[in-house]
């Protein structure tokens, strides 16, 4: 059967939009599942932080060759940065109250801190392995 009879083209271009859409869903997701068991509740916006994150760890690890524990720390610099422009966004200027790390220590500006950094780069380990999985498993039999 052909994939790209009902999905896309089979186009270079369409297989990288499905990918980097499914990621973004995924990631979307799984950040949102998280938030919610980490700390009972999400806000919607934290499914686009979310999205968005693992979309570049997707990219990340499906096209660099760069060692896991390199990427782990890239993953974590990219949570944070995405983590601290959506609370300077959400928190700051909408005041939405989301989340406020400023009685944590090492904050910066209430919106991300260390001891969270340290964390994402941990779980980059598992999301980036996810990533591969996705492309050499699923990604695979459609191309």
């Amino acid at each position: 059967m052909r994939w790209d009879f009902f999905c896309f083209s089979g186009h270079t271009e369409d297989m990288v939009t499905l990918e980097m859409l499914s990621s973004f869903l995924l990631g979307g997701c799984g950040y949102a599942l998280l938030e919610v068991l980490w700390r009972g509740r999400t806000h919607w916006t934290m499914f686009l932080a979310g999205g968005l994150c693992f979309a570049w760890l997707y990219a990340l690890a499906t096209r660099t060759a760069l060692p896991l524990f390199a990427q782990c720390a890239i993953g974590a610099a990219i949570i944070t940065a995405v983590e601290f422009l959506t609370g300077c966004v959400v928190n700051l200027a909408l005041k939405w109250r989301v989340w406020d790390y400023s009685n944590r220590r090492f904050n910066l500006l209430g919106q991300v801190c260390l001891s969270y950094s340290a964390l994402w780069f941990l779980l980059s380990w598992p999301a980036l392995l996810l990533a591969k999985a996705l492309q050499s498993c699923m990604f695979a039999l459609l191309r």
